[in-house]
C-alpha cells in the first residue's frame, strides 16, 4: 500500500519587489516536479493578493492556490503577542489539513500543533552591511529571527555560509533541527532563438559579459564600471551587458554615480543598461555570454548563479565565502572592492565555448534538490 501524499502548505507572502524571495518558492514547486510521480506532495499555496500576476509560473499537477490575507509583520506580531495567538499561520492550521508548512517565518508566539512548521533565513545581510537598511528594516529583520529561534523546531538556512552567520550572530537552541537547502534554478525550456537577432533587438555586440542584478548599491555595479573605464585605457575594450531593476527614485544616488562613469569614461558603447527584460530573453543572453559577473558585495544564494550554473555559464564572482560555497573553487574569483583583480581576470578571459560544462549535470542537481525538500518536510524518500 502507497503512502499517501505529504500534504504541504507553502507559504507565497512577500513584497512583491523582492524578486529573490518570489523566484525562491516558484522554484521550491518547480523542484518538487521533478520527483517520481507518487512521491510528489499535494501542495497548497497560500499567497498574497499582491503577487497574484505570479501565480502562471506555478506549474505543478497538485496544486491548490488560495488567496489568504496575511497580517501585516509589526500588527501581526503585536495582536498575535496579545492574544497569545499567531495570527500568521493558526486560522490556516484550522481550516486546511497539512503535514508540514514552507516557507514560514513569523514566530512572535510558540504554536501547539503536529503541522511541521519550517522557518527559513535566507541571509543575515543586516549583520555585516546594516548602512543599507533603515533603522525599521533592521529591528524586523532581527526581531523576526529572535522569534523563530525561541518558537520554532525547524529552520532552513540557504548556505552553510549563513549557518556560520547565524551561530556568530545569535544564540542557537541545542534543540533547534537545522537544514541547509541549497536552492536549484529551474530552467523551463526555453525557446531556442537566433541569438544575432536578440543581440540586436538589444544592440549588442557578438562577445559581452552579463549582469543580471537588481541596481542596488550592495549588488557593486561600480567595480564592474570602474574596470571597462579602466580596461578602456590600458587599450582594451571589453562589453557589459546589465539586466535587472532599476531603484524606484529617480534621483538615486547610486544611479547617478553608475551614469556618471559611464559619462565620464564614455562608456556608452561598452555598457548596455538593458533593465528589466523578459526571463526567456535575460536565460538566453546568459546562455550566450562571455560569462556571468557577479561583483555583489554580500549575497545569501544567488539566483543568478544558480541560473548560470544550470545552463553551463561560467560565472566571474566576488570572493564571498557563499559564492565559493555555490560555485567550488575551479572559477575567477576577485576582491569585490578592488578593481585590479577583477581586471586581471577579464583581460585574458578565454574564448567561450558553448560545449564546456563547468558543475555538476543539472537533472541531478535538481532531483537531490527534492530529494533534501522532501526530507526537511518530513518525508524521506529512500533510494
Amino acid at each position: 500500500m502507497k503512502n499517501e501524499r505529504l500534504r504541504l502548505g507553502i507559504i507565497f507572502n512577500f513584497q512583491a519587489s523582492w524578486m529573490g524571495g518570489v523566484i525562491y518558492v516558484i522554484n521550491i514547486v518547480k523542484t518538487l516536479n521533478f520527483l517520481d510521480e507518487e512521491e510528489k506532495p499535494e501542495i497548497t499555496l497560500f499567497y498574497n493578493p499582491n503577487l497574484e500576476r505570479f501565480l502562471d509560473e506555478f506549474e505543478y499537477p497538485y496544486l491548490n492556490k488560495v488567496k489568504w490575507n496575511f497580517p501585516s509583520l509589526v500588527s501581526g506580531n503585536i495582536k498575535s503577542m496579545l492574544f497569545r495567538k499567531n495570527l500568521f499561520i493558526e486560522d490556516i492550521l484550522e481550516k486546511f489539513p497539512l503535514d508540514a508548512v514552507y516557507p514560514f517565518q513569523d514566530f512572535p508566539v510558540r504554536i501547539k500543533t503536529s503541522v511541521r512548521l519550517v522557518s527559513w533565513c535566507a541571509d543575515f545581510q543586516q549583520k555585516h552591511y546594516p548602512e543599507f537598511f533603515s533603522t525599521k528594516q533592521l529591528i524586523g529583520r532581527n526581531t523576526r529571527v529572535k522569534n523563530a529561534l525561541r518558537n520554532a523546531d525547524h529552520l532552513v538556512l540557504s548556505s552553510y555560509d549563513a549557518q556560520k552567520d547565524l551561530k556568530h550572530f545569535f544564540r542557537v537552541p541545542s534543540n533547534l533541527n537545522m537544514y541547509v537547502y541549497h536552492f536549484v534554478s529551474i530552467i523551463d525550456d526555453l525557446t531556442d532563438v537566433d541569438i544575432n537577432e536578440l543581440r540586436a533587438k538589444y544592440k549588442l555586440p557578438e562577445k559581452y559579459f552579463l549582469v543580471s542584478n537588481q541596481f542596488h548599491k550592495h549588488k557593486n555595479h561600480k567595480v564592474v564600471f570602474d574596470a571597462v573605464a579602466k580596461m578602456k585605457e590600458m587599450r582594451i575594450k571589453i562589453h557589459v551587458a546589465c539586466t535587472g531593476k532599476f531603484p524606484d527614485a529617480s534621483d538615486s544616488p547610486y544611479m547617478a554615480e553608475l551614469h556618471r562613469i559611464i559619462d565620464d569614461n564614455k562608456l556608452h558603447d561598452q555598457v548596455s543598461m538593458l533593465g528589466i527584460i523578459s526571463r526567456n530573453d535575460q536565460l538566453q543572453l546568459m546562455r550566450y555570454s562571455q560569462a556571468v559577473i557577479q561583483p555583489s558585495l554580500f549575497e545569501g544564494w544567488s539566483t543568478v548563479i544558480e541560473d548560470a550554473r544550470s545552463l553551463q555559464v561560467p560565472v566571474v564572482a566576488a570572493s564571498l565565502g557563499v559564492n565559493i560555497e555555490q560555485l567550488g573553487d575551479d572559477h575567477g574569483y576577485f576582491n569585490p572592492h578592488k578593481v585590479d583583480e577583477l581586471i586581471d581576470i577579464l583581460k585574458d578571459y578565454p574564448e567561450r565555448n558553448l560545449n564546456d560544462q563547468f558543475y555538476e549535470e543539472y537533472p541531478k542537481r535538481v532531483k537531490e534538490a527534492a530529494k533534501m525538500l522532501m526530507k526537511i518536510f518530513g518525508r524521506e524518500i529512500k533510494e
